[in-house]
């Protein structure tokens, strides 16, 4: 697609205040596939203004209505699902086989499930003597990340927009251009003048002027912890809602007696689809001391088969990040059974598919959020030690749970401290809440629970 050097406000592609642009490089061979508009506090406060003053009528439009947009707007995306592919392929890196499938197809199914919801929700409800009426919480402030950039948007925008909300997003500096894209899709799908607004920029610039604006009543935020903490510190201070999906280290706990050879081959991939850039990746495989040396072997086997099937990362920054990471895994003393840090590559910001072993739960490999393509392997003695291990993180995102007996898989999966967990390698489910307890986050995406963040309500005593 061709990128658009304007924003799209109040219904229409506006240029910005400022002439600042950002350059969107492909990480597959560092150039350069596009240039957008760096937007401003001016550009986004003009945003903040259009969407406060479609609100009223947005938010008065009847749920039928609202639900034959989003259903408008799920077409059209399902129409344009090839370009989606490609535009994030460019910007982003992926294979272009896993763009069609999952960044172009996720996001098109859980626009579906919005248009449904919109109509099918309950807004109002009887209490006793009361009635509850759920109602828009007004202007949303959206601020997605790039590893999953368009299913991103539509996570927040589309629940947004079915509750009666009107948005003004922000996304990821290096993904802007599907973004972009996205716009078009609203303006084609006949969404009224205002009630989406896209300001592309950088985060400390836009994204902090989204989040401090007066006029935004809820800020969504998907990305690292430490940025969510600076964003729920900006929006308590104003008694704003937040909405908060951030980092995650999950653990994918095999049990004695389960499909050994299955559960670490789906673990395998599951680390290395979209090249570890998964916030809810399972980049923790713990194994019964018995069976560890076996799980090691076919860890070891599997990712070697994704030498060339997996994407780079995002940016020569996120490289040197992960690169880091291995390096230090090393120093401490772990166990390098794949890849490592030396560059597969010449060009483009590829790192190896690597897995450790001898991993120990103090190990910075083991606690902190790497984003890469790096699985760590640790043993445990017992389920009890298994659980320690689990829990024992400031994340709780998700998980996964292997076991003969799905009884005792389900037992176990109870006691983690997450917020989602796959058992025996379960299905993802765009219909089911997704979030985190601890340090992954505040609220919840997806689904009707995902709609509720959307909502206040109001009680009328009868």
């Amino acid at each position: 697609m061709k990128a658009h050097d304007a924003l799209y406000i109040d219904g229409a592609w506006r240029p910005a205040a400022g002439r600042d642009v950002i350059e969107v490089v492909n990480p597959v061979d560092e150039q350069v596939v596009g240039r957008v508009p760096a937007g401003t506090a001016p550009d986004v406060d003009t945003a903040v203004r259009a969407a406060r003053a479609a609100l009223s009528g947005w938010a008065a439009t009847a749920p039928a209505e609202r639900a034959a947009r989003l259903a408008a707007l799920r077409d059209v995306l399902t129409a344009r699902k090839e370009e989606i592919a490609e535009t994030v392929t460019a910007e982003l890196g992926a294979p272009l086989e896993f763009s069609r499938a999952v960044h172009a197809g996720l996001p098109v199914s859980v626009a579906g499930t919005y248009a449904e919801l919109a109509a099918t929700h309950v807004f109002e409800e009887r209490v006793g003597n009361s009635v509850v009426h759920h109602e828009p919480v007004g202007v949303v402030g959206a601020i997605t990340p790039w590893n999953y950039p368009l299913h991103q948007i539509v996570a927040k925008v589309a629940p947004a927009l079915a509750a009666g909300c009107t948005v003004v997003l922000k996304p990821a500096e290096n993904t802007p251009l599907v973004a972009q894209l996205f716009a078009e899709s609203v303006h084609e799908a006949g969404l009224p003048a205002g009630v989406f607004n896209l300001v592309t920029g950088l985060g400390p610039v836009a994204g902090q002027a989204l989040v401090e604006h007066p006029g935004v009543d809820l800020v969504s935020f998907t990305g690292s912890s430490a940025v969510g903490r600076r964003i729920g510190a900006v929006a308590g201070g104003a008694v704003k809602k937040v909405a908060l999906e951030l980092g995650g280290k999950s653990a994918n706990v095999i049990l004695p007696g389960a499909d050994l050879a299955r559960a670490v081959a789906v673990g395998v991939a599951n680390v290395m689809a979209n090249s570890g850039q998964t916030c809810s990746a399972w980049t923790r495989m713990l194994v019964h001391t018995d069976q560890y040396d076996e799980a090691v072997a076919l860890a070891t086997t599997a990712a070697a088969k994704y030498g060339d099937r997996i994407g780079p990362v995002v940016s020569a920054e996120q490289r040197a990040r992960v690169r880091g990471h291995i390096e230090r895994g090393t120093a401490e003393g772990a166990r390098l059974v794949a890849g490592g840090a030396d560059a597969p590559r010449e060009k483009g910001y590829f790192v190896r598919p690597t897995v450790f072993a001898d991993v120990t739960p103090e190990m910075s490999i083991a606690q902190e959020e790497i984003f890469g393509p790096v699985l760590t392997i640790l043993r445990y003695a017992d389920e009890e030690d298994a659980l320690r291990i689990a829990n024992g993180t400031v994340y709780g995102l998700a998980g996964a749970v292997w076991a003969g007996d799905e009884a005792q898989a389900v037992a176990f999966a109870r006691r983690m401290e997450t917020g989602q967990v796959d058992i025996n390698g379960g299905r993802f489910n765009p219909l089911a809440p997704f979030g985190g307890y601890k340090q992954s986050g505040v609220g919840r995406e997806l689904g009707a629970h995902g709609l509720s963040e959307y909502l206040q309500t109001k009680s009328l005593q009868f």
